[in-house]
């Protein structure tokens, strides 16, 4: 019972962190229709600046400076990138955030070198927040998923309650209409990519510390970011959610599990031996497998249900 809870609860702020940095990239595809291949760039750059400003300020101002930095990036690259390139459709759009990916990943090593920074939880939060048997529980992780469920929130009341979320929605569906009330139609784009970038600075500066700041954790964490959305569907928030979970429960789960599938299969009566076919397969560990379970997932999605859990919109 400890294993279960303790590991759910570690799912539990995985799967969070996981889609507080998919939100911004499903909300960025589904008001814009770009998928943006450096989004998991601006989670590392979000990330690097919170060190940066902690070093000076502490974590707490860097916890609200550092996504506004990196929302702010990202308008300009919106702005002076993607809207150039827009005309010549998706592919250019694909191709720029492609290169774009590696241009941020360079600077970082040209600044901050190619080695991990000692980006560190606060000491204010790197306690524990309660004991579950014999497993106290860090206080860090509780913040984490706070954050994640504050940003959620806030999100969603944006988009669904307030004046500028029903200009934003109006605009993806009726751009002309929305211009002749007077919006700015490519500022409201802005925006949405740059909030979008900010959600993903966010996820930075929270996880940063949480796991690892080096400049090869945008590589380790966009592909993941990607199979989020496709299995929450395309352009869904609360697919994204879903999957996000799922996806938290399946990672955590499977590098726990030291069973290996001919252990699996003789609980079934199934007997694997040398001679088998594929032996050294059946001989893996569900841990040793853990990595490529969510691409398996994402494949079967893509077979079965092309549009994702709760997708709407196909591109």
């Amino acid at each position: 019972m400890e294993f279960f809870l303790i590991s759910m609860l570690n799912s539990l702020s995985y799967g969070l962190l996981l889609f507080m940095l998919s939100a911004g990239l499903t909300i960025i595809f589904s008001m814009m229709g770009v998928l943006n291949f450096a989004h998991a760039s601006f989670y590392m750059i979000g990330a690097y600046f919170a060190y940066q400003i902690s070093l000076y300020v502490g974590f707490w101002p860097a916890l609200v400076i550092a996504p506004l930095l990196v929302g702010a990036i990202g308008m300009a690259v919106e702005r002076y990138g993607l809207r150039t390139v827009h005309k010549y459709g998706h592919v250019a759009e694909l191709l720029f955030t492609f290169g774009l990916a590696y241009l941020i990943e360079e600077t970082v090593h040209l600044i901050w070198g190619r080695s991990t920074v000692p980006y560190k939880v606060p000491p204010s939060l790197d306690i524990s927040a309660f004991t579950l048997y014999s497993t106290a529980y860090p206080l860090y992780r509780v913040f984490m998923m706070a954050i994640s469920v504050f940003m959620l929130i806030t999100v969603y009341l944006t988009l669904t309650r307030s004046r500028i979320g029903l200009v934003i929605q109006a605009a993806l569906t009726h751009p002309q209409t929305v211009e002749t009330l007077g919006h700015n139609v490519p500022r409201v784009f802005m925006l949405v990519f740059g909030g979008g970038s900010a959600l993903a600075g966010l996820a930075g500066v929270i996880g940063g510390n949480a796991f690892i700041t080096q400049p090869g954790m945008a590589a380790a964490v966009g592909p993941i970011v990607f199979v989020v959305v496709v299995v929450g569907g395309m352009g869904s928030l609360a697919g994204a959610f879903l999957a996000s979970l799922l996806i938290g429960v399946l990672q955590t789960f499977s590098v726990a599990l030291d069973y290996s599938f001919v252990d699996l299969l003789s609980r079934l009566g199934i007997t694997i031996g040398p001679d088998t076919p594929l032996a050294a397969v059946w001989d893996l560990t569900i841990s040793q497998t853990a990595p490529v379970l969510p691409y398996l997932l994402m494949v079967l999605m893509l077979i079965f249900r092309p549009k994702g859990i709760m997708g709407t919109r196909e591109g």
